[in-house]
């Protein structure tokens, strides 16, 4: 039974070191300070948040206007970056001008979903399959710590039954039981770290960009540092939140807006770019830090038209997620 536990120690010990410099280097990056409020608001909320922020600063000095029931219609087609511009070239490609439409469809932009992978280049964010093996590892790790203290007390019944009573043993259980328990402690403490979206060095640009632009007024910058909630247009704010609802779930915490408490996340996923380490699209996402709301929201994947086709890396190092207006759960 010594040689057994010494051998439980040694498996916990390593598999321990192993799983915590996985997820360190995981989510290790050069780091660097946020460059526009677009990136500020991608990891605050993901692509919606961007969206949304853009949408606010093109409503805010009436490039565009928004009527009811939810209709979009440009008045001076003139964009200030490129996810103004692309706001601005799905609104031209919809047909109806239907907000719930155009956000959808924006989201899918290059030019949004490129704002993540430029993120997780600094190391910002990390991209969806970079942590997956690890927090495999955890969940093995965890589940397996967690049925060897059974086992060990088990192993304990056992030896006391055919022990002779002047001759009874250390009992097994307590031998390994600060091994297992500091395992599974481990396994829960990295699963937790490695399923979220922002990094520590994300969570410490996006404070020093909000203390920096506290003093900012504009619906778009308001929108990208603290959500809709934030908008002082009630109007549009509303018009928004409708267009939100339409294609969403209801949050769990830590999901797209989810600062908002009447704001359903969207479907819409960041699809990394191979070249930042991601694979394909769909799939969900950890919570993030700073704002309080993670870096993309779980559900389905990116593609044009009605939501079916999959996103790929382009040639200058973004993500070839397609436009379209329709999809939903």
């Amino acid at each position: 039974m010594n040689a057994l536990a010494l051998l439980l120690y040694v498996a916990v010990a390593v598999s321990s070191a192993l799983l915590i410099n996985g997820v360190a280097a995981a989510r290790r990056g050069p780091g660097g300070s946020i460059h526009h409020r677009v990136e500020a608001a991608f990891l605050n909320g993901g692509p919606a948040r961007v969206v949304d922020s853009a949408l606010a600063s093109l409503h805010a000095d009436g490039r565009v206007a928004v009527g009811g029931p939810g209709i979009v219609h440009v008045v001076r087609p003139v964009g200030h970056d490129p996810v103004e511009r692309a706001v601005l070239h799905e609104l031209a490609a919809a047909p109806s001008g239907a907000l719930h439409t155009v956000r959808l469809a924006a989201m899918r932009n290059p030019a949004v979903q490129e704002v993540g992978d430029r993120l997780a280049a600094r190391g910002l964010i990390v991209p969806r399959g970079a942590g997956r093996t690890w927090r495999r590892w955890a969940t093995v790790q965890a589940a397996a710590c967690f049925l060897l203290i059974f086992g060990s007390i088990a192993a304990t019944v056992a030896e006391y039954a055919t022990a002779d009573f002047g001759d009874m043993p250390f009992p097994f259980v307590i031998k390994v039981l600060p091994a297992l328990l500091a395992g599974l402690v481990t396994a829960m403490i990295c699963g937790g770290v490695s399923s979220r979206r922002i990094t520590g060095a994300g969570r410490r640009a996006l404070a020093a960009y909000r203390r920096a632009h506290a003093h900012l007024i504009e619906p778009g910058d308001l929108v990208a540092l603290h959500g809709l909630r934030a908008l002082p247009d009630p109007v549009l704010r509303d018009q928004l939140v409708a267009a939100a609802r339409m294609y969403g779930r209801r949050g769990r915490g830590g999901g797209t807006q989810q600062d908002e408490p009447f704001v359903t996340t969207t479907v819409i996923v960041w699809c990394a770019s191979a070249d930042t380490g991601g694979s394909s699209c769909g799939g969900g996402c950890g919570g993030g830090g700073g704002g309080g709301g993670s870096a993309c929201s779980g559900g389905s994947s990116c593609g044009s038209g009605g939501g079916g086709s999959s996103c790929g890396g382009s040639s200058g190092g973004g993500s070839s997620c397609g436009g379209g207006g329709g999809g939903g759960d």
